[in-house]
């Protein structure tokens, strides 16, 4: 029993980096940013030309960074 929750525990933690692998390169392709948010919105052109690389509209990218310092 042991040994089989063990394996497919290691299956899906492979499938998890696949997955994350997967989006990266399809975002690394896609240039230094992105026209569209996660959210579906598009990044505004001044937020574009003063962060170019950005790959989140400033509402999102703010949730993202409090949430992500909750985590730490």
């Amino acid at each position: 029993m042991d040994e089989k929750f063990f394996e497919l525990a290691s299956e899906l933690e492979q499938a998890r980096r696949d997955e994350a692998l997967r989006l990266f390169r399809e975002r690394a392709d896609s240039g230094p940013g992105r026209d569209v948010c996660d959210c579906g919105e598009d990044i505004p052109p001044a937020r574009r030309l003063a962060a170019p690389s950005a790959i989140r509209c400033i509402a999102c990218q703010t949730i993202f960074e409090r949430t992500r310092k909750c985590l730490l």
